[in-house]
């Protein structure tokens, strides 16, 4: 199985936006839309995730908005973190 590719986000690592970390637990779950999971596996968007919390830990922080492109595949992964009492989702952008 080869992943998606992470591509580099939007705004600079160091801007203070660039600040979450993508830690799922019981007050921020991790989900994923039911069409993210058909369309990439349940297996890739926990193995992106797990890249995701790599790449926060690494950079102390990332976007709220990460996005993983596969060219074989209609739509990208994205992963969207919300805010306080939110979750972490994993999602097509047509999920939006």
């Amino acid at each position: 199985m080869s992943l998606p590719k992470l591509k580099i986000q939007e705004i600079p690592y160091d801007h203070p936006d660039s600040n979450c970390q993508f830690i799922a637990g019981p007050d921020k779950p991790l989900l994923s839309t039911p069409a993210a999971i058909e369309m990439h596996s349940h297996e890739t968007v926990l193995a992106c995730y797990l890249v995701l919390r790599q790449v926060a830990k690494q950079m102390d922080g990332i976007d709220y908005l990460q996005v993983f492109e596969d060219e074989s595949k209609a739509e990208d992964l994205w992963f969207i973190e919300d805010g306080e009492g939110g979750a972490i989702t994993g999602m097509l952008p047509s999920d939006y």
